[in-house]
């Protein structure tokens, strides 16, 4: 038996965790394997909508095993906040949720330093979330962190107290003002007692070595799906660098992030929007500031699920997708918010760059940081609502077209595509 794993292709907000949750059915573990509560997936099913931000979307399906991988980093109030949630809308996480033991915790001081570092860019900020995910991260590579492990060690206040003085040293040197900075509304000693009260529910839950859990359920015939957070393209080395995130969200992350090998990975499920967004600085080589941009932003709620930004807005890259999927040999592409275009007469799509005096079809070096010019073709829209459409056989031809042109750029088969937020709102494709 091996692995599955599911993973955003773009900048993130792609509705991993619509997909994630209309596939658990199919699974007996959901994993996830990098990322923290920068994260935002939301689930909307019987009229009711849930945005999770470290628990596996896995979760609304009691006889599914859901596992915080290693790779992730947790934040206990953030999760706590997470769990009292899904409590008071009768999901019970008690039975079926685990957490790796070598997951590394976000603690206070590292959100008080992810806003002074940010400060500290000035103009050449990268959008932090702010939620601690760089410091974490930092701290892990160069083995300062804090796992989930230690919390259960007789010296665990004194190793949480040498980071905090580390990290309140570096917050004074940046010259940052952190008695006018608020976390989430509270002070910083008030995150911080609140953060102690949360730790008690993380020490509560059931802690495993995951990386022989995981492999004992491969080895068992278990059906296990590896969920990602983020996108392909904020991956920490093969993203817009530096304007990423601080993990690796391709394929490769889930060795790392969950301990499995390489050998062990089975299909790899793409999950793209009909359109592109991005969240914070950075690049964004067909995004739009016009009319065409607004309504797609409005008609596809294009706001963080984690920050409540507005994302901003473009027609789909297609070189951008191919280059994701190239990175996670991806077997199965899954288009979302197909919905979101149906007001659009004709729809463009970038198929190439123009480039110091050369037109490509890849991603050069200079992608990173500079804004590349796209060359667009244009398609015919469907200009029809697909919202209550439940079989490929009634699909509008337009539409069919727009698939069958990202399949022929890309030579990877769209098996799923999504046509509204409601895990009903799915369309399945067979693949040729």
């Amino acid at each position: 038996m091996k692995i599955d794993v599911l993973l955003g292709l773009q900048w993130g907000d792609e509705g991993k965790g619509k997909v994630v949750d209309v596939l658990t059915p199919h699974y007996d573990v959901v994993a996830r394997f990098q990322g923290g509560p920068n994260a935002g997936h939301t689930i909307a099913f019987e009229g009711r909508k849930f945005v999770l931000h470290t628990i596996p979307s896995g979760i609304f399906n009691p006889s599914c095993i859901n596992l915080i991988g290693n790779g992730v980093i947790i934040d206990p109030l953030i999760l706590e906040k997470e769990i009292i949630k899904l409590t008071e809308s009768g999901i019970d996480t008690s039975k079926n949720l685990l957490v790796s033991r070598k997951a590394h915790l976000i603690l206070p001081t590292h959100r008080l330093l992810d806003a002074a570092l940010e400060q500290a860019k000035g103009a050449a900020k990268i959008g932090s979330t702010l939620k601690g995910i760089g410091p974490t991260y930092t701290d892990k590579t160069a083995r300062n962190g804090i796992r989930v492990g230690d919390i259960c060690l007789n010296d665990f206040d004194s190793r949480y107290q040498i980071q905090r003085k580390r990290h309140l040293k570096m917050v004074h040197d940046l010259s940052f003002d952190m008695t006018a900075h608020l976390i989430d509304g509270l002070a910083f000693d008030a995150y911080e007692k609140r953060w102690f009260e949360a730790l008690e529910v993380l020490k509560k839950m059931q802690h495993v070595d995951s990386e022989y859990f995981i492999n004992q359920q491969i080895d068992a015939g278990k059906k296990v799906l590896a969920e990602g957070a983020q996108g392909s393209l904020l991956d920490v080395d093969f993203g817009s660098y530096p304007f990423v995130t601080s993990s690796n969200t391709t394929a490769a992350g889930v060795c790392s992030g969950l301990g499995v090998a390489p050998n062990k990975i089975g299909k790899v499920f793409g999950i793209f929007k009909a359109y592109c967004t991005r969240v914070g600085s950075g690049p964004f080589t067909t995004e739009l500031h016009d009319a065409d941009g607004e309504l797609m932003r409005k008609t596809g709620n294009e706001f963080g699920s984690t920050t409540g930004r507005p994302r901003r807005c473009g027609w789909l890259d297609l070189p951008a997708l191919k280059y994701a999927v190239m990175l996670n040999g991806v077997t199965d592409l899954m288009m979302m918010k197909a919905d979101v275009l149906d007001h659009f007469e004709y729809i463009k799509v970038a198929t190439s760059y123009h480039h110091k005096g050369q037109q490509i079809d890849y991603l050069p070096f200079e992608a990173c940081t500079e804004q590349l010019e796209p060359n667009y073709e244009t398609l015919k829209g469907w200009n029809q609502p697909i919202v209550e459409l439940k079989d490929m056989k009634a699909m509008p031809d337009a539409l069919e077209q727009y698939i069958r042109f990202i399949e022929d750029y890309v030579k990877v088969p769209v098996t799923f595509v999504s046509t509204g937020p409601d895990r009903s709102q799915v369309v399945l494709r067979a693949a040729e």
